[in-house]
This record gives C-alpha cells, structure tokens and sequence, in this order.
C-alpha cells in the first residue's frame, strides 16, 4: 500500500511472523505488532508506511456480508466511524495461525460449502475480537520520523474537519509547515494531494451514512461535507462506479 487508498470491505489483518507493521489510518499512526491483528472499516483512507512483517494474512469480508451479520451495534458504530479495532500480542489468540491458514485455503478452493464455512468461521473471530477488546483505546504507534510527524498532523486534521470547508493553509497550519512545502510534503509521505485525501474521507462519511441512515442524498451531500449535491454525485459514482441510491440499495436499506 504505498498510497493512501480505500475500499467498502471490511479488512482483517493477521501478523504472522517477522515484525510489526504501522498503518497511517483514520489521520493516526497504528501499530500491529507480531502475532498481533486488526480489524478496521476500509473506506477509511488507510496506508501502510512501513513494516518489517515476512508473513500477513490480509482478509477482506465484503460490507453487505458483514452488516448481514447482526453484529451488535456498539460494534457496528466503532467499525463504521473510523476506530479500528486491534489485538494486542498480549491478548493473542494460539489458534490464529492455522486459522487464517485455513480460511485462505477454503476461501481459494472454489467449493460453496468451504467458502460458508470459512465465513461462518470468521464472523465468529470477528465476534470474539469485539469482545476481548471492547472499551480498549487505540494505542498509536510512538516513533518519531519528522517527516511522517507532518504528515500525520496534516492527515488528523484532515480526519477532524473534512465535513468543514477546508483549505490547504488551515492544513499546514496543523503540521506548523508553509503551505507549498505542506502539499510537497504530504504527497511524499501519503502519496497523495491534501485535496485527494480529503475527498476520499468525504466518500467514506457519505458511504457510512447511505448504509446507517434514511437521509436523502441532498442532506447526505450536506453532512459528509460536500459542497453541492451535484458535487457529490459526481464524485460519489467516478469513486464507485454506481449513484449514491444505487449503492444503498445494494447494501440492503
């Protein structure tokens, strides 16, 4: 991942071996460590900046299937805003090895039956992650890159005032930087522009919104900090490939 990126999935990441991992996700700085694992909500605009991992099981499980799940709502409202949810090496559970070992065999076989057991599987995994770590904070990552410094207080101020009207110099300000040296700098590290990075937050708040609420697409347009609807339709099916209505119809609402 060596830009900032997003998709609908749901993301579950299992270190395995060699080291820990740090992600740039949600305008913060995480760690996974070895033996460690992550769950988090990838419409999120998410990046790995650096690792020292040999062996990840990276698992995707499809935003419908995982609403279908009935999960609780505590839950659902943690993935959705943008908290990931982590398990330390400290709560580390011994069958984890093999258990994703297996799910990448089963869901690779192209057998029906495999595939639903692999998915009942996981949905349970993802319950008892829920469970061990419900009311844990966040535990961010402690290093000090200068410049991965200002790119994270760029991208956490980016994540606080998206739904605002925001402009690149009120993102410098956040990293105490010029604002020419901040867009240089900040496409080094995230790989993309500040106007870019800011869109993919606006599509993420709008996607959230089409699939835990009834508002009209108008108020939608308003709430994730779009300027205009036809702003946002725009943006929202270039993004997508489908309208805003289309999408949460296929999300079930």
């Amino acid at each position: 991942m060596p830009t900032a990126h997003r998709h609908d999935d749901l993301e579950i990441n299992f270190v395995a071996d060699g080291g820990s991992m740090i992600y740039l996700y949600g305008g913060e700085l995480l760690e996974v460590a070895e033996g460690g694992l992550v769950m988090f909500w990838a419409a999120i605009p998410h990046q790995l900046v650096a690792s020292r991992a040999t062996r990840v099981h990276w698992l995707h499980v499809p935003l419908d299937r995982f609403l279908a799940w009935g999960l609780p709502q505590s839950l659902l409202a943690r993935v959705l805003s943008g908290v990931p949810v982590i398990a330390p090496t400290a709560r580390a559970d011994a069958s984890d090895p093999a258990k994703f070992t297996q799910w990448a065999a089963d869901l690779a076989a192209g057998d029906d039956e495999l595939h639903h057991i692999a998915m009942l599987e996981i949905q349970a995994r993802v319950r008892r992650l829920a469970r061990a770590t419900v009311g844990d904070p966040v535990h961010g990552y402690a290093g000090d890159d200068p410049a991965l410094r200002q790119a994270v207080a760029m991208a956490r101020h980016i994540a606080h005032h998206f739904r605002e009207p925001i402009t690149v110099a009120e993102v410098a300000a956040a990293a105490n930087v010029h604002p020419t040296y901040a867009m240089a700098q900040f496409r080094k590290v995230v790989r993309t522009t500040i106007g870019d990075y800011v869109k993919l937050y606006r599509l993420a708040e709008a996607r959230r919104l089409l699939v835990t609420t009834d508002l009209p697409a108008s108020q939608v347009a308003t709430a994730a900090g779009f300027g205009s609807v036809s702003r946002f339709y725009r943006a929202f099916t270039d993004a997508c490939g489908t309208t805003p209505a289309a999408f949460r119809h296929g999300r079930g609402r």
